[in-house]
């Protein structure tokens, strides 16, 4: 087995194994089920084995007991932003307009580190926020070796609409960075196989942005153009993400056939339902919301919750009740790399159970995303296997506490 090396920051020791090594616990998540007193074998970067500990303890060459933990999957995180950081230690335009390609690259491989040796072995990154291809990179620079990160699905540059998104206020003749790729009409089949021939694994489309008349939501392309997009994307095997808050903006995405609809605040319970009908799963950003509130000045330990958390709380609730397919993503980027489990947190404080979370963050994304060798525990999959401190179960927080990382059976963190 290769021995990989990580980024001097992150002060990991990585460990490889040439023979089987047992992992075992008190419980064991295998993307669907906890099982009690269950084990792992990994042999070079595949899973060989899974079951009871008598069973499997003499077929192993070394073992390794966590005792009072949880073996589960290597968690995926459906919506980060390795090229961005939180907003309240410096301002998106200001990240966007005033920091180099190149400073951003080399902090972005930092935070998609982070993202690691929090748990999450793949990440599903939506959008370049004004750094080109940077995501690109630095995918390619974990693939190579180069550094330590996690798998990574990225978006490149992502598809606006003229006139309604970036940097507001400046001189028209000013050309500012907007954030994105800005297309409209047939110009959208170019842009998105262009976006698909710089590395886009997906193609990330905003249905949607504050550019109405007093800056509210709006949608932004026609049912037309958005089906322009995901017809071409589709002709490449790719799949279509919306960034969608607005009723209509969601309707015209989940008409013309994108695979997820980003962060869906206002949701009708007409458009939930549509969502459930056609398949479409949610990524509702619960923390993304969250941390924005608190740079506004709310107070979470001592204020009321202000009406957009409310507001967010409810429309998670009625998603759920609708039995939309919920994909576990906060919008990390917004709020700290290495943090990912926040969202997680919020999941189970609105009110959806910990076993539909530690599915979501596993086997459901994993299926959503059409990634399948990882996501569950089972022989043959890739050894994507984290280790929680306690029961996850009982408590999501648990999440939080990531005692051991091992990624295409390589062991980039151990605590035990």
């Amino acid at each position: 087995m290769k021995l990989l090396y990580t980024l001097a920051f992150s002060l990991i020791s990585i460990t490889t194994f040439s023979q089987k090594i047992l992992l075992t616990a008190d419980r064991l998540f295998d993307g669907e089920e906890i099982h009690e007193n269950y084990a792992v074998i990994v042999e070079g970067n595949k899973i060989t084995a899974i079951g009871p500990f008598k069973k499997l303890s003499t077929q192993a060459d070394s073992v390794i007991n966590f005792g009072n933990s949880t073996i589960m999957p290597g968690m995926i995180e459906a919506h980060s932003h390795v090229l961005l950081y939180p907003y309240n230690e410096t301002e998106w335009n200001d990240q966007v307009m005033k920091e180099s390609e190149n400073l951003r690259a080399i902090r972005g491989a930092q935070m998609a580190n982070r993202n690691l040796m929090a748990g999450f072995t793949t990440i599903r990154d939506l959008g370049s926020e004004g750094a080109g291809y940077a995501d690109v990179a630095i995918k390619q620079s974990i693939e190579a070796s180069i550094v330590a990160g996690p798998r990574m699905l990225v978006a490149g540059r992502a598809i606006v609409a003229s006139g309604s998104y970036g940097p507001k206020g400046y001189n028209p003749d000013v050309e500012v960075v907007l954030g994105a790729q800005a297309a409209d009409g047939n110009d959208l089949i170019r842009v998105t196989r262009e976006q698909i021939g710089h590395g886009a694994d997906i193609v990330k489309v905003y249905a949607d942005y504050r550019w109405g008349a007093n800056k509210e939501a709006m949608p932004t392309f026609s049912l037309e153009e958005l089906k322009l997009i995901v017809e071409t994307a589709k002709s490449s095997g790719r799949d279509v993400v919306a960034h969608a808050s607005t009723a209509e903006g969601m309707r015209r995405a989940i008409l013309a056939g994108v695979s997820t609809i980003e962060h869906g605040s206002d949701a009708t319970d007409e458009v939930l339902a549509l969502m459930k009908e056609k398949n479409v799963a949610l990524c509702p950003t619960l923390a993304a919301t969250y941390a924005i509130s608190t740079y506004r000045g709310w107070d979470d330990q001592t204020q009321p919750e202000p009406e957009v958390v409310k507001a967010k709380r409810d429309f998670f609730k009625r998603a759920l009740k609708h039995k939309v397919t919920i994909i576990a993503g906060g919008d990390v980027g917004v709020f700290p790399h290495g943090e990912n489990a926040r969202e997680l947190i919020l999941m189970s404080e609105y009110g959806m159970p910990n076993l539909d979370i530690l599915k979501s963050v596993t086997s459901v994304n994993a299926r959503i995303f059409k990634l399948n060798n990882i996501g569950n525990i089972k022989p043959d999959y890739l050894a994507d296997i984290v280790v929680v401190k306690g029961d996850p179960l009982k408590s999501i927080n648990a999440t939080t506490n990531v005692t051991f990382v091992m990624k295409d059976g390589v062991i980039y963190k151990s605590l035990h």
